[in-house]
C-alpha cells in the first residue's frame, strides 16, 4: 500500500510524484473544462466544433460535456452557434482567457485561506504546522492559474495530438 510506504519511508526513498506518473488532481469537472477549452483553442481555426466531435476528440462523456459547455457559455467564455455549421467557439481571443476563469466558471474555487492541517483557518500570524508549505503550493497554483491563458496551449505537431488520443483511450 503506497500510503504505508510513504509513512515509513525516509525522505530520500519517497518517489517524486511527477516521476512516477502521478499528477496534481483537480476536480474532474475542472479538468474536463480545461481540456475542452484547450482543444477549442487549438482546433477552432476552421470554425465551430460540434459538441459530439468535441466529446470524441477529448474523451469527455457527451452528457457531462454538455453541462460543462453550458456553464462556459453562460460565463461568456464560449459562444454557441446553432444550425448547420454550428458548434462551439471561444468567445474571446485565447490570450484573453485565463485558466482561473475556466476553473471558476465550472465551480472550482481555490481556497487560499483554507487550513490543510484542519484548524479551519490559519494565517502567517497564527500558522498551523503545514502553513508555510501549503502557502507556497497555493501561491504557485494561483500564479499558474492567473498567468496562463489558452494562448499558452498549443498542439505544435501531430505527435502531440496522437498522445492526447492515446491518453483518452488508456485506462
Amino acid at each position: 500500500m503506497r500510503e504505508t510506504r510513504l509513512l515509513h519511508s525516509r525522505p530520500s526513498e519517497i518517489e517524486n510524484p511527477t516521476a512516477s506518473g502521478d499528477k496534481m488532481q483537480l476536480p474532474q469537472t475542472a479538468e474536463y473544462a480545461l481540456r475542452a477549452m484547450a482543444f477549442l483553442a487549438t482546433a477552432t481555426k476552421g470554425g465551430a466544433v460540434r459538441s459530439k466531435d468535441l466529446s470524441v476528440e477529448t474523451g469527455i462523456p457527451a452528457h457531462y460535456l454538455s453541462k460543462i459547455l453550458r456553464k462556459l457559455v453562460l460565463q461568456g467564455l464560449l459562444l454557441s452557434q446553432k444550425g448547420h455549421g454550428g458548434g462551439f467557439v471561444l468567445a474571446r481571443e485565447a490570450q484573453e482567457i485565463t485558466f482561473i476563469e475556466i476553473l471558476t466558471s465550472v465551480g472550482y474555487r481555490p481556497e487560499p485561506d483554507r487550513c490543510s492541517f484542519g484548524w479551519g483557518g490559519c494565517d502567517p500570524d497564527n500558522p498551523c504546522p503545514l502553513h508555510p508549505a501549503w502557502s507556497q503550493l497555493n501561491e504557485s497554483f494561483w500564479v499558474w492559474a492567473t498567468k496562463n491563458t489558452l494562448a499558452n496551449v498549443t498542439l505544435s505537431d501531430r505527435s502531440t495530438l496522437d498522445q492526447l488520443k492515446f491518453l483518452r483511450t488508456s485506462p
